[in-house]
């Protein structure tokens, strides 16, 4: 295309042939004021207020539908510009309310910036007598208070031009125009995809997001999309869930696998903390993410992953990592990559931590694991297994240039008054180990297990698989604030284990060095304060319950000494600094061990933070991240789908069918960050007006 030279309020300009005044001016830096056009959408020239000056030809046109010509010299300021745009202006604001400041949108609306351009206070340049009297009550996820709707038609044009949607509609009924969906049905009767483009476009309050949907704070490329954001390694969800929908399976394990180092194992066990922000349970459950990621990466045929992976030539460097958990591999595995001789010190006869010793295998099979571990041991890592390290000096002298401390939290942690040791009381930690190592003691007719998250529910339902006639979890938390997942208390109550919400222990009873019984009481509610537990007892509740085995799965601490040469926080994790490093230089630390118990994807996030401050700290730049598949453009549209909002989620795939079926219900939020974001006339971008003298 040849370039069109122009003069715009005095700066010389040149534009592309087939480019709006509106936008050859946006993109030299001069500002004109407008409101219906956008940047992705069709221009209308509505609103009249971008409008324009062709200088000697006395014509005034509007530059978001006018093309450039060569030669073109414009003026966006002339008298009778300015009086065109503010009669537009008069229109606009006919039926908008006065009142600005009872709107969510106060000081960040595009509607309101325009204002503060032209001029004009918010008593308005006169009065019209007008009212909306269509307004369509809000949806779950939409916010609609369409009295402050303009008219634009943004909303409109974007669901049915960039989304090939039509959902939204411009109707009219009792001689009055305004914006609704056909029929002015709810949107959840309509073919709406509740992908959000309407409220990005909207330039007033008129259409937003309902309140605690998104966070309040944070990037807006990472806010908009729930499940990246809240996944700790930032994963990318919502496009390894488009590949999945695609059949993309491959493709969808390479970008799973550009953050997540136990990828099919987080497929069995993730805590999915994506699924509980996912905007869809809005509406009715969250996608099966979880679910997803595993499907994709058993699904992946070609490993077509492999041939991206970035790698650095070697740099002469040698890392300790002591423990051969998810934290410690994963930081082992990235510095590996960076070119540095990496090895892993693991006590345990297996690596994996507690992927390895604390996850039923009815949860997640060995095999997975150990798959998983040689994956990441081909990139040159030495393991030692069965190899205990209790001296971070000892690595040092052995020519080290960096440790990293990342042996979890592996011992049990009891409330205060139940730390003596009874023969037939174990904590969580230990039971679910020997379990695993098949030494558990003999456990009698009745186990007890006190905790309500998942590990109890491992103790529980493992003590259940193994034969015990009965099987109690005593938690303090009331059935619907229980912290373990819904499929685990579901399984669990399907396979008998008796659950008694909303009680704590009041009492051990024992003979000698055996626990007895318990003494349980029922609670209205309590809180971990300054002091400690504090509950509310209901009065006259206490009663007597025997057990045979009582196993404590009250949380986990670091079993790491003192004496270590690190600075420890009053609980026994290690003190680190931004770049993961300890109070000793060259030793970082990562997972539990420094913030105790957590998940697994934490465990990852965490390792992959600690791999690459040690990468900065021995003269690396610090950079792991690699794109394993290569990015193509999103289609914006996503089309129709018939009943789109009542769409079951399917949280099982037994077949291809299912995962396409689950996967077509996402909402796709990660094309709203496509859309582009109208700056404003104070951007700085923006020259300060100069007119040309005449």
């Amino acid at each position: 295309m040849s370039k069109q030279n122009l003069q715009i309020d005095g700066y010389c300009i040149q534009a592309e042939e087939g480019q709006s005044v509106l936008q050859a001016a946006l993109d030299a830096g001069i500002y004109i004021p407008h409101l219906c056009y956008h940047p992705d959408l069709t221009p209308s020239g509505n609103c009249k207020l971008c409008a324009v000056e062709i200088v000697g030809t006395d014509q005034i046109v509007q530059s978001c539908e006018t093309l450039v010509k060569d030669g073109m010299v414009i003026n966006t300021h002339s008298d009778s510009v300015k009086r065109l745009r503010m009669t537009a202006l008069e229109l606009l604001l006919a039926s908008h309310p006065k009142d600005c400041t009872s709107c969510d949108k106060y000081l960040h609306c595009e509607l309101q910036a325009l204002l503060q351009y032209m001029g004009v206070a918010h008593s308005r340049l006169r009065e019209i007598e007008k009212e909306n009297t269509n307004i369509q009550v809000s949806d779950r996820l939409i916010k609609k208070e369409m009295h402050r709707c303009i008219q634009c038609g943004r909303c409109v044009k974007v669901c049915e031009e960039v989304r090939g949607i039509g959902a939204l509609t411009i109707n009219k009924k009792n001689g009055e125009t305004y914006i609704g969906t056909k029929d002015d049905r709810p949107l959840m009767e309509t073919d709406c995809r509740f992908c959000g483009a309407c409220v990005e476009v909207c330039p007033t309050g008129a259409i937003q997001d309902i309140p605690g949907i998104f966070p309040a704070t944070g990037p807006r490329q990472m806010t908009l999309v729930p499940c990246k954001n809240e996944c700790p390694a930032h994963t990318d969800i919502p496009l390894y869930i488009r590949l999945v929908n695609e059949k993309r399976y491959s493709e969808a394990a390479a970008v799973i696998r550009e953050k997540l180092t136990f990828p099919l194992s987080l497929g069995y066990i993730c805590s999915h903390v994506c699924e509980a922000s996912c905007k869809r349970s809005h509406l009715n459950e969250s996608i099966a993410i979880r679910e997803t990621k595993k499907f994709a990466i058993k699904n992946d045929q070609t490993m077509s992953w492999q041939k991206h992976v970035k790698r650095s030539a070697n740099s002469g460097k040698k890392v300790a990592v002591m423990g051969g958990g998810a934290a410690g591999l994963t930081a082992a595995y990235y510095l590996a990559k960076k070119g540095h001789l990496v090895e892993v010190f693991e006590k345990q006869p297996m690596a994996g931590g507690m992927l390895s010793y604390g996850i039923p295998k009815y949860r997640l099979p060995q095999s997975v694991v150990n798959d998983e571990i040689n994956i990441l041991l081909q990139e040159g890592i030495t393991l030692h297994t069965g190899s205990q390290i209790k001296s971070i000096k000892k690595l040092q002298e052995n020519k080290f240039d960096a440790v990293l401390v990342a042996v979890g939290a592996s011992q049990g942690k009891r409330p205060p008054a139940y730390r003596q040791q009874w023969n037939n009381a174990m904590d969580a930690v230990d039971f679910c180990r020997k379990a695993i190592e098949g030494t558990l003691p003999e456990m009698g007719d009745v186990v007890t297990v006190y905790g309500g998250g998942n590990v109890a529910f491992d103790c529980a339902r493992t003590a259940k698989k193994m034969g015990v006639k009965k099987v109690r979890v005593v938690c303090m938390e009331a059935r619907e604030a229980m912290m373990a997942d819904a499929e685990e208390i579901e399984m669990g109550h399907y396979e008998g284990v008796e659950i008694l919400n909303s009680q704590s222990i009041a009492e051990i009873k024992d003979e000698g060095s055996t626990v007895a019984s318990i003494a349980v009481v029922s609670i209205s509610s309590f809180a971990f304060t300054e002091k400690g537990l504090e509950m509310e007892i209901i009065e006259g509740s206490e009663r007597e319950l025997e057990t045979d085995m009582l196993i404590f799965a009250t949380g986990q601490q670091p079993d790491f000494p003192a004496d270590s040469g690190v600075d420890l926080a009053g609980n026994g994790t290690i003190k680190i600094n931004q770049q993961m490093m300890t109070s000793q230089p060259g030793v970082f630390a990562a997972g539990d061990v420094v913030y105790g118990t957590k998940s697994v994807v934490e465990a990852v996030a965490s390792g992959r933070c600690a791999a690459m401050g040690i990468d900065r700290y021995l003269g690396g730049d610090g950079s792991i991240d690699e794109e394993l598949f290569q990015r193509e453009k999103n289609n914006p549209s996503i089309g129709t789908c018939q009943n789109f909002g009542q769409l079951e989620r399917i949280s099982c795939f037994q077949h291809q069918e299912d995962a396409c079926s689950e996967t077509l219900r996402c909402l796709q939020c990660d094309l709203r960050v496509d859309l582009q974001k109208v700056k404003y006339w104070v951007d700085p971008q923006f020259k300060t007006v100069k007119v040309v003298s005449e």
